[in-house]
């Protein structure tokens, strides 16, 4: 199934979306690396932090989009499109960061140890996904679509921290791992529906016609608005868990 990506739609909740990158950024301890890889960079708003943490470095942004990686481009970010699960670290790579991407790249457990394997002594692999694959967000929203012919993405999208944990500390790393559910205000007009229309609608608007999916966000929202009621102001607060982890790679490793 091909997917396109919309970078204004996806910068619609940009200060939402940024947080778990600073937090995840936060526990770099990096002090001078030589290059900085963002796996799946979107539109580049948060490369620009990269940029801004480490001066001088050498920052390299990676999305599999055309249109994100144009959006990045005009931000002054060194973009390339290229597939995640393809790529490579080079002998000089000493961070990469991949900020709600690997959940898009079904390898991606097999991909991590690799990357470790590959990277250089003293080197930090840091990753965040999204772990609410099991919430209502996305349980009605599989279901619409399983009614429709329709099969998306579940559960299995992502691992559980102790995964995470287990399967990068396997790799002789020192691995730091945990999660943060957040609580999001929202507010306007079926908010949470617009919240998940640039993300986990994605593959239902690539796989149907305009009228279809107009069709399929209609009967969408009343499920999501019982799902999460705005409370009497106006307000709907939208928990959203992340999975974080950073795996550093010893100094007297390999390499």
């Amino acid at each position: 199934m091909s997917t396109t990506w919309n970078p204004t739609a996806y910068l619609a909740f940009a200060d939402h979306r940024g947080r778990p990158f600073h937090d995840l950024l936060a526990r770099i301890g990096a002090d001078a690396p030589r290059r900085v890889v963002d796996l799946g960079c979107g539109p580049g708003n948060l490369t620009t932090l990269l940029a801004a943490r480490w001066p001088g470095t050498s920052v390299e942004a990676l999305d599999s989009s055309a249109e994100m990686v144009e959006a990045a481009r005009g931000r002054g970010i060194n973009a390339r499109r290229a597939d995640v699960a393809e790529w490579m670290p080079g002998p000089d790579t000493d961070v990469v960061i991949s900020n709600a991407v690997l959940q898009w790249v079904p390898s991606h457990r097999e991909l991590l140890p690799r990357w470790v394997a590959a990277l250089p002594a003293g080197a930090e692999l840091a990753m965040q996904v999204p772990g609410n694959f099991g919430a209502p967000s996305h349980v009605l929203v599989r279901n619409l679509a399983a009614e429709q012919g329709l099969e998306l993405r579940g559960d299995e999208t992502v691992a559980e921290p102790a995964d995470y944990a287990a399967l990068l500390s396997a790799t002789g790393a020192e691995a730091d791992v945990w999660e943060t559910t957040y609580l999001h205000r929202l507010t306007g007009p079926d908010p949470v529906l617009e919240w998940i229309s640039s993300t986990a609608l994605r593959p239902v608007r690539d796989a149907l016609d305009p009228d279809a999916y107009s069709a399929f966000r209609a009967e969408l929202a009343p499920r999501l608005r019982a799902a999460y009621p705005a409370q009497a102001d106006g307000t709907t607060w939208f928990p959203f868990r992340r999975i974080f982890a950073v795996a550093r790679v010893p100094l007297d490793s390999w390499g």
